[in-house]
């Protein structure tokens, strides 16, 4: 007698260090699935030691997709992910396996299930003007001057995240409106969230303190400073996201001799507990179809909801 699993995918976010990509591979094993990254930082081919990125024996243990596919040079956006995990999905679809993504980036989660806000391209002319005006300038006054012109979206941004900041500017600039006015209208959405099993993992807080500590310093142990020494011989523009991931600012810093390896490490510590309570967050306000679960009793409640939905 055939079966199958009557829900399409099976999402699984959860803060950084809570356990995701550890539960992703056992029931991608048990499940006949693929694990997809669903992690903002995890796509970058230069960084794999200090984003946690799956092993190379992780990746081939079972089928892993869209890890370490973009080069460090280049600024990956949301839409791309998009259409990138759309085809992904389809092909895992086809060969009849079950797609399983895994990440703790709120907005690709948000543009698989619910698409993107129908935003117009900005020319070329409009970004180059506003990138020059805003070259030197700190992000207190790029989110200041974004607060003149789209308060609403300002006070979603965080002043000292100067892309997504200049980023609404040349939205503004190209169409005489805010970038609020374009988030009621969104398409492109991959998956209906009702039709998955969606989850977010929430290990006790003084737990997850715990294992981001000892996973910076697993890291350092692995090879994370030679990583991001060979990322900073690359000369790139220090605004894109890859030069902006946990840890790497501050080991950049050190490797210049402005501050310690000692101190790097702590900054790298402090950004990503910061991080994970943004994570928990976003989740709790923008994600209620997710059902939260302790680390646990993740994969046992995971595999009752998939048991439940199996069909013959």
């Amino acid at each position: 007698m055939n079966r199958r699993i009557g829900r399409r995918a099976i999402l699984i976010a959860g803060p950084t260090a809570s356990g995701k990509s550890a539960l992703a591979m056992r029931l991608a094993a048990s499940l006949n699935g693929v694990v997809v990254n669903a992690d903002s930082m995890q796509v970058y081919r230069d960084l794999r030691i200090i984003t946690a990125r799956p092993t190379q024996a992780e990746e081939a243990s079972v089928p892993h997709r869209l890890f370490g596919h973009v080069d460090a040079a280049q600024n990956y956006s949301v839409a791309r992910w998009l259409a990138d995990v759309g085809r992904e999905i389809s092909a895992i679809e086809a060969a009849g396996h079950l797609p399983i993504l895994v990440g703790g980036t709120g907005l690709y989660f948000r543009a698989l299930t619910e698409g993107l806000s129908d935003i117009p391209a900005v020319p070329e002319d409009v970004r180059a003007e506003v990138r020059a005006w805003a070259e030197g300038r700190t992000a207190a006054e790029i989110h200041a001057r974004l607060f003149e012109v789209d308060p609403v979206t300002a006070e979603r941004l965080r002043p000292s995240d100067p892309q997504r900041n200049v980023r609404a500017l040349e939205v503004f600039m190209a169409t005489g409106k805010p970038l609020s006015a374009f988030h009621d209208s969104r398409s492109g959405a991959v998956l209906d969230v009702a039709a998955c099993v969606a989850v977010f993992l929430e290990p006790d807080r003084d737990v997850l303190r715990q294992r981001i500590d000892a996973r910076f310093d697993a890291m350092m142990a692995m090879g994370a400073g030679e990583e991001v020494e060979a990322l900073m011989r690359r000369g790139l523009d220090p605004a894109l996201p890859a030069m902006r991931a946990h840890g790497v600012p501050g080991l950049i810093r050190a490797l210049r001799g402005e501050i310690s390896v000692e101190e790097a490490v702590a900054i790298g510590k402090t950004d990503t507990r910061r991080y994970a309570k943004r994570q928990h967050t976003w989740f709790r306000h923008q994600a209620p179809a997710f059902e939260w679960v302790g680390l646990e009793a993740a994969e046992g409640r995971v595999m009752a909801l998939v048991t439940g939905s199996i069909c013959f």
